[in-house]
C-alpha cells in the first residue's frame, strides 16, 4: 500500500511562503513595536519581497511540482515551471516596488493608514497572487484567487475617515465578491461534468462529457469566464476601475493595475488554455470580442479625461490600465485559434512584464509630484522639467513606452508581439481594432508627454523625492532601458513551459 504522507518542496513554494510568513511576523512585530517604530514593519516588508522574489532564482533551471495525486504523480497541485516562474517575477517585483512607495505614502499619511494592518494585508495579498499562478488544481486556483483579493478590499479603504476610499472599497468588492461567485458556481458545473478538480485531467476529461451533462460543461465554462472577466477589468467589467484607483492610496492603486491584472490574466489563462483548449471555439471568439470591446472602451475613457479635473492623473491611468487589459487578452483569445498555443500565452507574458515595469514607473512619478499636489491632475504636471528635469524625462519614458513609440522600444516590441499573434491566429479584424486603439492611445498619451516640457504657469513646485519613492523610479526606469536596448530578452524568459 502506497503512503499517503507526502514530502513537500520546500524549495519550490518558497516565493509565496516567504511572503506569507513575512506578513505574519509583521502583525506581530506590530504588537510590541512603540509607535515611533512602527516605519520598521516597512522595511521588513520589504526585506521579505526581496528575499521571496530571490527565491525564483534556484528554481530557474528545471520544473519542480508538489502536492501531487498519490500514485500520479505527473498530476499536482503546484507546478514551478517557467509560466509560474515569470508571473512570480512581475507579482513579487511589483509588490516590493510598490512595497517601497508605500512606505513613503504611509509616513505622509499622518496616522491615517494604520501600519501593522496595511503590512500585514499588504503582504498576504502578494503572497496569495504568487500563489495563483502555480496553482494546477481549481480549487487552489479559487483559493489563491481569494487571498490575493480579499486583502486587497481592506486596503483600498484603510485610510481612516475617507469617504472616497470607503466608496471605493464598497464598489471593488461588490464587484469581486460577483466576480468571485460567479466563478464559483462556473467551476462546481465543470467539477460535477468532469469529477476532477486537476487542470491537466479536466482538459482530458471534458472532451468526452456525454450529452446529458455536456449543457453543465458548457454553462460551467461560459460563467467561468465572465467571472475571470470581472478580474481583469474586461467591459463590461470595467466599471469599479477608475473610483477604486482614486480612492485607495496610491501604491495601492499601483497595486492593483500591475499585480490585480497578472492574478487575473494568470488565472484566465490557465483555466482556458490548460484547463479547456477543447473548448476554444467557445472562449476564444469570446475574449477576441471582450479584447475589441475592453481597449476601445479603455482608450475612449483616458482620452475624455479632462487634465483641470481633481485626481485626472490617476483616473487616466485607471482609464489606460482597462485599454491595456484590452491588449492582453489579445493573445489569450489567438490562443484559441493559433497552433501554437505556448507562443501566444508568452506574448501576453512578455506584454505584461512590459506594461507593468513601466506602469509602475508612472505611478511612482504620480506618487512623487502627488506629494505636492494633493488633487494630483494632469495639469499639475506642467512644467516639470523646470523643477526635475530627470523626473520629467523618465516620466516622458514611461509615458512613451505605453504608447509604444521610440525611445521607448520595449512598448513597441510588446505591442508588435501582441499585434503579430492576431494576425498569425487569423484574426486580422483584431489586429485592426488594435492598430485604432494605439493611435488613440498615441493622442493621450503624447497631450501628457507634451505638458512636462511646457512653460510652468506661476511658481513652479518643487518635488523633493524621497529615498524609497526615489529608488521605485530608479530600478523601473533601469528596466525599462535595459529592455529597450535589449527587447529580446523578453521574449527569451517568457518561452513558458506550459505544454
Amino acid at each position: 500500500m502506497s503512503s499517503l504522507v507526502q514530502s513537500v518542496d520546500w524549495l519550490a513554494i518558497a516565493p509565496p511562503t516567504i511572503a506569507a510568513v513575512v506578513g505574519l511576523v509583521v502583525l506581530v512585530a506590530d504588537l510590541f513595536l512603540a509607535e515611533s517604530r512602527k516605519p520598521l514593519l516597512g522595511w521588513i516588508a520589504v526585506a521579505g519581497l526581496a528575499a521571496a522574489a530571490l527565491m525564483l532564482l534556484p528554481l530557474l533551471d528545471a520544473d519542480r511540482s508538489t502536492f501531487c495525486l498519490v500514485g500520479d504523480t505527473e498530476v499536482c497541485s503546484y507546478t514551478a515551471d517557467r509560466f509560474t516562474l515569470v508571473i512570480q517575477f512581475l507579482v513579487l517585483g511589483g509588490a516590493l516596488l510598490c512595497a517601497l512607495l508605500s512606505v513613503t505614502a504611509l509616513k505622509d499619511s499622518g496616522k491615517r493608514l494604520p501600519e501593522g494592518e496595511y503590512w500585514f494585508l499588504f503582504l498576504s495579498s502578494a503572497a496569495g497572487a504568487a500563489l495563483l499562478p502555480a496553482s494546477r488544481d481549481l480549487a487552489t486556483l479559487v483559493v489563491a484567487l481569494e487571498v490575493a483579493s480579499l486583502p486587497a478590499f481592506a486596503l483600498v479603504g484603510l485610510r481612516h475617515g475617507d469617504r472616497r476610499s470607503s466608496e471605493a472599497a464598497l464598489k471593488f468588492f461588490l464587484s469581486s465578491v460577483t466576480a468571485t461567485a460567479v466563478s464559483l458556481l462556473g467551476i462546481s458545473f465543470v467539477y460535477a461534468a468532469t469529477g476532477t478538480l486537476h487542470l491537466t485531467r479536466v482538459a482530458e476529461r471534458i472532451q468526452g462529457v456525454d450529452g446529458q451533462l455536456a449543457t453543465l460543461a458548457q454553462t460551467g465554462v461560459v460563467l467561468t469566464l465572465v467571472g475571470f472577466a470581472f478580474k481583469t477589468a474586461a467591459v463590461p467589467f470595467h466599471f469599479w476601475v477608475p473610483d477604486t484607483y482614486v480612492g485607495a492610496p496610491l501604491p495601492i492603486a499601483a497595486y492593483l493595475s500591475v499585480i490585480g491584472k497578472a492574478v487575473g490574466f494568470s488565472g484566465l489563462i490557465l483555466v482556458t488554455v490548460v484547463a479547456l483548449p477543447s473548448y476554444a471555439d467557445a472562449w476564444a471568439p469570446a475574449l477576441a470580442v471582450l479584447a475589441a470591446l475592453t481597449m476601445t472602451v479603455g482608450n475612449v475613457g483616458a482620452l475624455r479625461q479632462q487634465p483641470t479635473r481633481a485626481y485626472s492623473a490617476v483616473r487616466l491611468l485607471a482609464w489606460s490600465s482597462v485599454g491595456q487589459a484590452g491588449y492582453l487578452l489579445v493573445p489569450i483569445a489567438a490562443a484559441g485559434y493559433s497552433d501554437d498555443p505556448e507562443k501566444s500565452v508568452g506574448s501576453t507574458l512578455a506584454y505584461a512584464l512590459m506594461y507593468g515595469a513601466v506602469n509602475l514607473g508612472a505611478f511612482a512619478v504620480a506618487a512623487l509630484v502627488g506629494r505636492a499636489h494633493r488633487l494630483n491632475r494632469v495639469a499639475d504636471y506642467r512644467g516639470l522639467h523646470a523643477v526635475s528635469p530627470l523626473t520629467a524625462l523618465l516620466m516622458g519614458f514611461f509615458l512613451l513606452c505605453l504608447a509604444g513609440l521610440p525611445p521607448g522600444v520595449i512598448g513597441l516590441f510588446a505591442k508588435v508581439t501582441v499585434f503579430a499573434a492576431a494576425v498569425d491566429a487569423g484574426l486580422g479584424w483584431l489586429a485592426v481594432v488594435m492598430a485604432v486603439n494605439v493611435v488613440i492611445a498615441l493622442v493621450y498619451y503624447l497631450r501628457w508627454t507634451a505638458l512636462l516640457f511646457r512653460a510652468t504657469e506661476g511658481e513652479p513646485v518643487r518635488h523633493r523625492g524621497p529615498a524609497p519613492v526615489t529608488v521605485a523610479i530608479a530600478l523601473t526606469a533601469v528596466l525599462g532601458v535595459v529592455l529597450s536596448g535589449a527587447p529580446q530578452l523578453v521574449l527569451r524568459f517568457t518561452d513558458t513551459g506550459l505544454f
